[in-house]
């Protein structure tokens, strides 16, 4: 079969380290009978050892190259998408019953975008195992007052239980990125502890509170808050990152219903 060749408007780094895609395959755990999911498969570096272990696996692939050479897999479903427009939740529902379990190599340059493209499906989804830019990672994961908290943080931790698991430098890939990598697995929270959140609202609230970083929230959340009509709800003598996930969860919620 022809080489396929690494194309840059994909972001395609194709995972190479046998040892690397053992320790994220052992951590993943994969079994029989789950629905499980990868996107962006690449060349199969993951997809091997995951089928044979699961039996059974829907990928994703934009590269229709790379989508023809999946296919007639015994086991292997390709769905040849976009993964932005992919209706995660219908997915879930065609799969059902077992939860997503969602795995893969993302591309680097839409990982954020993919990542808020899937919180709506969270509901559906018992775990994501995702390689990522580390820093990237390190900014899901990241706890209130460092330089690393911010949007990212918020919206990710409000709705799932965010765990570094493995870093992975460039030379594990083909042709190698110029960023170390890490793989995070991502679980959401109970449904009761985000039942009664307007996610749009609390994207907005924090796209504000983050706007202008090294102000106090009074300068960029207070004028949002006011022209609301919410004046006085929120402490706002504070910094965007000094503020807990839980508080702007809770103060989406008074403003919802204020």
């Amino acid at each position: 079969m022809k080489a396929h060749h690494a194309r840059k408007r994909f972001g395609q780094h194709f995972l190479a380290d046998e040892a690397v895609i053992e320790a994220i395959v052992a951590a993943i755990a994969p079994r029989p009978g789950e629905a499980l999911v990868e996107i962006g498969p690449g060349l199969g570096a993951l997809t091997a050892p995951l089928l044979a272990r699961a039996g059974a696996l829907t990928v994703v692939e934009l590269d229709r190259d790379l989508a023809a050479r999946l296919r007639n897999r015994p086991g292997l479903t390709v769905i040849e998408a976009d993964v932005l427009r992919v209706d995660f939740a219908a997915l879930a529902a065609s799969m059902a019953p077992a939860p997503l379990r969602l795995v893969g190599n993302l591309p680097y340059n839409i990982s954020t975008p993919i990542l808020f493209h899937l919180l709506p499906a969270a509901a559906h989804v018992r775990d994501q195992h995702f390689m990522l830019q580390k820093e990237v990672v390190q900014r899901m994961a990241a706890a209130p007052g460092g330089k690393d908290y911010g949007r990212l943080s918020v919206m990710l931790q409000w709705r799932y239980d965010i765990e570094p698991v493995l870093d992975v430098p460039p030379q594990a890939f083909d042709p190698p990125p110029r960023v170390d990598s890490a793989v995070v697995c991502m679980r959401p929270l109970p449904a009761a502890g985000v039942a009664g959140t307007d996610a749009a609202l609390l994207g907005e609230l924090v796209t504000v509170a983050f706007s202008q970083r090294r102000k106090l929230l009074r300068h960029t959340l207070g004028r949002w808050l006011g022209e609301r009509g919410h004046a006085g709800l929120f402490d706002l003598q504070r910094r965007a990152e000094e503020v807990p996930v839980a508080e702007y969860v809770a103060l989406a919620q008074a403003v919802a219903t204020a």
